[in-house]
């Protein structure tokens, strides 16, 4: 679903990125009903150059849907590093 809206956006296409090197990190899950969850994930893609695009997702599963609700994608524009 992140590949599909970074592409819908024209930020990147098919021929750009390195689907081997693609990885996607949850980073929270929260029980928001019975077996609803709320769950977040950090969607890095390499493109051939070398570029990285990151992406977080949000959407709703369950044990028998990974996908209950609309997964909304948001860009990374900057990495701002570790705050101290």
């Amino acid at each position: 679903m992140a590949f599909g809206a970074l592409k819908n956006a024209g930020i990147t296409n098919n021929d750009k990125v390195d689907f081997t090197k693609t990885k996607a990190v949850r980073l929270a899950s929260e029980k928001i009903g019975k077996d609803l969850y709320r769950q977040v994930h950090l969607v890095t893609f390499t493109e051939k150059s070398g570029q990285t695009i990151e992406a977080i997702t949000r959407n709703n599963a369950s044990s028998e849907e990974c996908s209950m609700s609309g997964v909304e994608v948001y860009v990374v524009s900057r990495r701002l590093g570790e705050v101290k």
